[in-house]
């Protein structure tokens, strides 16, 4: 797999990455010149996490076709083992080290894709609803034996303490991060990998008959989401102080759910849009929605993906997708008449060993046969 390819074909695959590059160059020449608030720090680091866990989850539910609903479960262990380690060695290597950020992350990841290569192996020969049911249970019982451990290991029913890393330069590194998710994510659906497992998503059954490893790919595609879900969690274990195992349940594995279906399934950009749509309008509920009111968080999201699955897929409604797609009206301006240039060349004026106008007759025959036949002729006179 070529990581680093710049054809002028692939170029256009990497938008978002160039997008995503400039975003974080622009606000970190405004955090060291004017300054940001707190809030909108906090609020950018809310967005890149969720970024991370859509494109993440897109690897499985878009790309290669599987329904999982145990993202949360594997951010959950994420957070939890990486800020134990940096909690461990913050006294040897400093409260603001990014040595100490940087081993974190891998240390979640690396945890969050062993348990992801773990249950894959027997859940991946499930299929539909039998998987998605298996992984929200996985999900279920890490929220649930984190929540039953006692204070002194991972903090028990009131969260584990993680260091307080400088807030001024966090969401730098959680751009770094979301760079190389989006990297790598983009690489793998370009390569002859992806295209395994795209090929997988579209007819297992063929994709198999053609030698293809049908295991092999589904666990390369399950471990690197759940890797990716373990880095998130150890960002949101040092944006929030605090890792409380009640926040990575059913729900939150819906709210991602909901972005990827929100975004379009097997959509990268789609996925960054919905991904940073959702977390800014959640962001703003929690302020308005205060008390009993803070309920109607989950209905919005619930609303969100009936309207989403309702209008993907009714064919009372197939005429309204064709007509406001947004990828052809980009093809029709491409297409437009008026923007092709006129070639001065006529046809008459084309210089060819024979007049275009002439009329050809061409013999058809064989020769062979034609001899044949006179013999044939000479024979029976």
């Amino acid at each position: 797999m070529k990581i680093f390819h710049f054809g002028r074909k692939s170029l256009s695959h990497y938008y978002s990455t160039f997008a995503i590059i400039i975003a974080a160059i622009v606000f970190f020449v405004l955090s060291i010149s004017i300054g940001l608030e707190k809030s909108t720090i906090f609020l950018l680091e809310k967005v890149i996490i969720a970024v991370i866990l859509a494109v993440s989850l897109n690897l499985v539910v878009g790309f290669l076709g599987e329904l999982s609903l145990g993202h949360a479960g594997f951010m959950c262990l994420g957070a939890y083992l990486g800020g134990k380690f940096a909690t461990i060695v913050e006294p040897t290597l400093g409260k603001d080290s990014p040595l100490n950020l940087v081993l974190s992350i891998l240390i979640g990841g690396a945890v969050a894709a062993i348990f992801g290569l773990v249950i894959g192996l027997p859940a991946l020969r499930l299929k539909g609803d039998y998987l998605a049911i298996v992984t929200l249970g996985f999900g279920e019982i890490v929220k649930s034996v984190f929540q039953n451990t006692t204070r002194e290991s991972f903090g028990g029913a009131l969260g584990l303490e993680t260091p307080r890393f400088n807030k001024d330069y966090l969401f730098i590194y959680c751009f770094g991060a979301l760079i190389i998710s989006l990297w790598v994510s983009i690489n793998l659906i370009n390569s002859k990998h992806g295209r395994a497992i795209t090929s997988i998503r579209d007819n297992e059954i063929a994709a198999r008959a053609t030698g293809i490893n049908v295991t092999k790919y589904k666990l390369l595609a399950f471990t690197v989401s759940s890797f990716f879900a373990g880095v998130a969690g150890v960002l949101y274990s040092f944006s929030n102080y605090n890792v409380q195992s009640s926040k990575f349940g059913y729900n939150y594995s819906i709210e991602i759910l909901v972005m990827v279906v929100l975004g379009g399934i097997g959509s990268i950009n789609g996925s960054i849009i919905a991904a940073a749509l959702i977390t800014f309008i959640n962001t703003e509920l929690a302020q308005i929605l205060t008390g009993n009111l803070a309920v109607l968080q989950n209905l919005f999201y619930a609303i969100i993906l009936i309207v989403i699955v309702i209008y993907g897929n009714s064919p009372a409604l197939a005429g309204i997708r064709e007509k406001y797609d947004p990828s052809k009206l980009f093809d029709k301006k491409r297409k437009d008449p008026s923007t092709i240039k006129k070639d001065d060349a006529k046809w008459n004026k084309i210089p060819t060993k024979i007049a275009m106008d002439e009329l050809l007759s061409v013999d058809v025959s064989n020769s062979d046969d034609n001899e044949n036949d006179t013999n044939n002729t000479k024979g029976g006179n």
